[in-house]
């Protein structure tokens, strides 16, 4: 057993800016790849999510059986859940009939309950003590429920909020910039900070994503999907080497 705790490394990556920054271009990665599959190839959102969640399955099982922190398998396994849960939000939300407001209860009660168990379960729920198999499973599934919950967010803002695609990234943006000031100016828990900015950081991406890909007439760029899916994966790639990619201290829970 490591005698210092605080010197063992957790199989995710260290908070940075560099973490958000290819945080949210997964994000947009995710509502671009999504409806490339679920709109322009038309296979609609049930069997979209079906395709999705098989990788996100089986990218989620590899990197709780890694003895290390992968920059490559772990924003994999990002990139695989939120592309699913673009569609599963989608499902939810239109094939379903409950709505965007239905939708984004339903997903922010799986998101707290999510939470709860963790808490309840191990104490924290804080990414520093994310270094077991049980932590792992806790914190993919938070993170595949809140980026569900994200995209359900955005295109509730961005369609029946009036904001439309532009205005609510700005929206969305400028909330991630208020936790910014409350992190550098408050004693706001950094724990409870993290969780609002992960989440933020899906309906800022969705509605970047609908901008690039949506028709002029609805506000958007009318860029082709496939085509901004390969170009975000590109940056992405080109970011995961170029930043610097460490693993997160572990703290105990205990």
């Amino acid at each position: 057993m490591n005698p210092n705790p605080t010197a063992a490394m957790t199989k995710v990556p260290a908070v940075t800016l560099g973490f958000w920054i290819i945080k949210i271009l997964a994000t947009t990665l995710g509502e671009t790849g999504g409806d490339t599959l679920s709109m322009t190839y038309d296979m609609g959102y049930l069997v979209s999510t079906a395709i999705f969640v098989v990788p996100l399955l089986a990218l989620v099982a590899a990197q709780i059986r890694a003895k290390e922190y992968r920059p490559f398998l772990y924003w994999a396994t990002i990139v695989a859940s939120t592309t699913a849960g673009t569609t599963m939000a989608d499902f939810a939300t239109r094939s379903l009939g409950i709505g965007y407001p239905g939708g984004a209860l339903l997903l922010a009660a799986c998101v707290a309950a999510s939470l709860a168990a963790w808490k309840a379960v191990l104490g924290s729920v804080s990414v520093e003590t994310v270094a077991t198999t049980r932590s792992e499973v806790f914190y993919w599934l938070t993170i595949t429920f809140s980026q569900t919950l994200g995209t359900a967010v955005g295109d509730w803002a961005a369609d029946d909020g009036g904001f439309g695609y532009l205005g609510g990234a700005l929206l969305f943006g400028g909330l991630l910039l208020v936790l910014v000031v409350l992190w550098k100016t408050s004693r706001v828990s950094t724990v409870l900070l993290f969780w609002s900015a992960f989440i933020l950081t899906r309906p800022l991406g969705a509605t970047v994503g609908d901008f690039l890909d949506k028709p002029l007439s609805h506000g958007g760029l009318d860029l082709s999907r496939p085509m901004a899916s390969i170009t975000l994966c590109a940056v992405m790639i080109v970011l995961i080497v170029v930043l610097p990619q460490r693993a997160g201290r572990h703290v105990s829970a205990a």
